[in-house]
């Protein structure tokens, strides 16, 4: 059965995109609006129990995940292809690479969570273990990792945006998967270029913590801290994150185009 998935842009260079835990395949905001579609084709997935994938049930491992993506890949008939997650989509990403490493040609993290497990507090685990069935818990969350700095229109906004494009247990089990994610032997020490975006005001998955979780890791891999912006780049300020994104993208010492087989 064919995977539901949104597609923007028809280049050559295919960029499979991951959203967050309160996101979707159309939940990443105007950011779409300001790729180039000549250049690349992004192809923004759901997970099972989002989106267009809603009522699709599933382990929701990460495994399942990244085996999907790479069913996806196969779908479209891209052999090789770059990856951006963002938050949870980060550990996603990496295991995709953990499991196809020589189909990925680049690989970008938006404050991404990474291959080891999250640690939390008590409250911090009562917090987010909690959010699948509290709409307030999603809210504190929203509101926490943007620095408590935007308006609650928007929090009370993206708070219902998951509720209506999530399932109960695709959100619960997509939660314990990146929180509890440990492999992160499998993917130390590769060489694929990676490129983190983190905002300059997220107090959970800005530049300290990805310093901790992915640069001592990964030998090619860069951070860059993005100004006005904290965790949802992708609203905060979705101009400068597509201009981000797609330097990098070209930047690369071989932009060759992902091998197809249509």
């Amino acid at each position: 059965m064919a995977i539901p998935h949104r597609t923007v842009g028809t280049g050559p260079h295919t960029v499979f995109c991951l959203h967050g835990w309160f996101g979707s395949s159309d939940g990443w905001g105007t950011f779409p609006d300001w790729l180039d579609t000549g250049r690349f084709t992004y192809v923004f997935t759901d997970n099972r129990g989002y989106g267009a994938r809603r009522d699709e049930t599933g382990d929701y491992t990460l495994d399942e995940v990244a085996g999907d993506v790479i069913a996806l890949a196969d779908q479209l008939g891209a052999d090789r292809f770059s990856l951006i997650g963002h938050s949870m989509g980060g550990s996603e990403v990496l295991k995709v690479l953990a499991l196809a490493p020589e189909r990925v040609t680049s690989l970008v993290g938006l404050s991404p969570v990474g291959a080891q497990p999250t640690a939390l507090d008590e409250a911090g685990h009562e917090l987010f273990y909690g959010a699948y069935a509290d709409r307030d818990k999603r809210c504190t969350i929203l509101d926490f990792t943007t620095g408590n700095r935007l308006t609650r229109t928007w929090v009370d906004a993206v708070a219902d945006w998951s509720l209506a494009h999530s399932s109960v247990d695709g959100f619960k089990g997509a939660g314990r998967a990146w929180l509890e994610a440990d492999f992160l032997d499998d993917v130390t020490g590769t060489n694929t270029p990676i490129h983190v975006i983190v905002g300059e005001h997220d107090p959970a998955l800005g530049e300290t913590t990805v310093n901790q979780t992915w640069t001592p890791y990964f030998p090619n891999c860069t951070v860059e801290v993005m100004p006005n912006a904290a965790h949802y780049p992708m609203f905060e300020t979705p101009v400068a994150l597509a201009t981000s994104v797609e330097r990098f993208l070209s930047d690369q010492a071989e932009l060759r185009p992902t091998a197809s087989r249509r």
